[in-house]
């Protein structure tokens, strides 16, 4: 068993059992002159998790834990993308329009693509999932159940949207979740210091968080 020093209290995994889930590292989101700036934000913060994503992602291959990439996508023709969502936002800048990289959060498009620095390796799991959570409308749920997955450790983009929902649907399906400080980010710094808060409140209420060096050291510690 893997004890790792995370807030409020410890986090403990066997990496048999546990599955690396990495949201959401989109272009669209994270590269300058993608949708994210395209609605004025600055990808500056998001850009800069990329190595401890790396650094992360190196760890759990390493440890031969199970890996899942998550995109928000959606089929061309948008059957899945509920009225409500694709009226969101100014014309022009909605789902499916044509954005600074192709069509806004259509699956194949170039924007849609995860960041090369942290592509998905032969083997890894892709989910494309048309809501902000990773389970609603994408059969991950039984896949989780097949493998044995029982805790799931967390990273990317952004902390208080799609890591923050999918955290919660995770722990409403009885898993034990960790997200990892330096590996997931927002638009908003205050943003992602308030969803933090949230997590861990009331004795983790939604899950832990650990640094990546705490990750690391209690990896290291178990190695033979």
């Amino acid at each position: 068993m893997i004890q790792v020093d995370a807030r409020p209290d410890g986090f403990s995994f066997e990496p048999s059992s546990t599955a690396l889930v990495v949201i959401d590292m989109q272009r669209d989101f994270i590269e300058p002159g993608g949708f994210g700036a395209a609605l004025g934000n600055d990808v500056t913060p998001l850009k800069a998790i990329v190595p401890a994503v790396r650094r992360l992602l190196a760890l759990a291959r390493q440890q031969s834990l199970l890996v899942i990439h998550t995109r928000e996508s959606h089929l061309p023709d948008l059957s899945d993308c509920p009225p409500a969502k694709q009226a969101h936002g100014l014309p022009g800048m909605r789902i499916g329009d044509q954005g600074p990289m192709g069509r806004i959060l259509v699956h194949g498009e170039p924007g849609n693509q995860i960041l090369e620095e942290v592509a998905p390796l032969a083997g890894e799991w892709v989910i494309d999932k048309p809501g902000k959570g990773m389970f609603y409308a994408t059969g991950l749920h039984e896949r989780l159940v097949a493998r044995g997955i029982s805790h799931l450790l967390f990273a990317g983009v952004t902390t208080e949207v799609c890591v923050q929902t999918s955290m919660r649907e995770a722990n409403d399906r009885g898993y034990r979740c960790l997200l990892v400080e330096e590996a997931t980010e927002s638009y908003f710094p205050e943003f992602k210091r308030s969803t933090l808060d949230m997590i861990i409140a009331q004795g983790g209420i939604v899950g832990r968080t650990a640094r990546l060096s705490a990750l690391e050291a209690a990896l290291h510690e178990d190695a033979p």
